[in-house]
């Protein structure tokens, strides 16, 4: 991996935003895979977003996959994580917390992310991402526009100012529906909790079912005021 500055990183991100605005993912990641080499990582929550660990195995075989394991994930998610890592050529980088949920609980308190879920997303998620990131130049993420008023603009290459990186978007024109039918062509595995009534999911306390008719991330922090983790902000 060739080093640059934060300067040049942000150079390359306006460009690459111009270039590949109205690009395809399998295009944008193949730029990516070329430019960035092992200075590109793959965000994966182990939900519907297992397509981009695929989309960027194409190109770039044995690429990092980051899974965040905040000791509070479903069980399907786990087995989500293992069937991926065995069946497709990636690198699965798992992100622990500095503390597991015992000493945490011992730290903060027990239910920690029901009294304040942003402290409990900032400790088990953002703190550590954050630090893994700062290995990396370039980092790939399920951000799709459909998801909420916030990632309505979401780039397909962007300029990510928190972690001075390259931050690539490729599903951002995609829906739900067309990441399914990709996950069903290429045979991807999925959580099979998106067929389950959970469109978005998250850590199990914080995540339930949405009701007909509701937002897809209705079912996340529901009640709390919360809508992003911070990973994205």
């Amino acid at each position: 991996m060739r080093e640059r500055t934060p300067e040049e990183l942000a150079s390359i991100a306006q460009d690459a935003a111009v270039r590949f605005a109205d690009a395809t993912a399998e295009e944008v990641l193949a730029w990516a895979g070329e430019t960035f080499g092992s200075g590109l990582a793959v965000a994966c929550s182990m939900a519907a977003d297992t397509v981009l660990a695929h989309l960027a195995s194409e190109v770039l075989p044995g690429v990092d996959v980051l899974f965040l394991n905040t000791g509070y994930h479903f069980p399907e998610t786990y087995a989500t994580r293992d069937t991926l890592a065995a069946s497709l050529p990636i690198t699965l980088v798992e992100i622990l917390p500095t503390q597991t949920v015992a000493q945490q609980d011992a730290e903060h308190g027990e239910r920690l992310h029901e009294r304040d879920p942003g402290l409990c997303c900032q400790l088990r998620k953002v703190e550590p991402l954050n630090a893994t990131l700062a290995g990396y130049q370039a980092w790939v993420t399920g951000v799709r526009r459909e998801d909420n008023a916030l990632r309505a603009n979401a780039q397909l290459v962007e300029w990510d100012a928190t972690h001075s990186m390259v931050k690539v978007n490729p599903l951002a024109a995609w829906t739900f529906d067309d990441v399914v039918a990709y996950a069903d062509e290429h045979i991807v595995p999925v959580n099979p909790l998106l067929a389950d009534g959970y469109p978005s999911i998250g850590c199990a306390p914080c995540t339930r079912r949405i009701n007909p008719g509701e937002d897809p991330r209705a079912g996340r922090w529901a009640g709390l005021g919360k809508t992003e983790c911070g990973i994205h902000l």
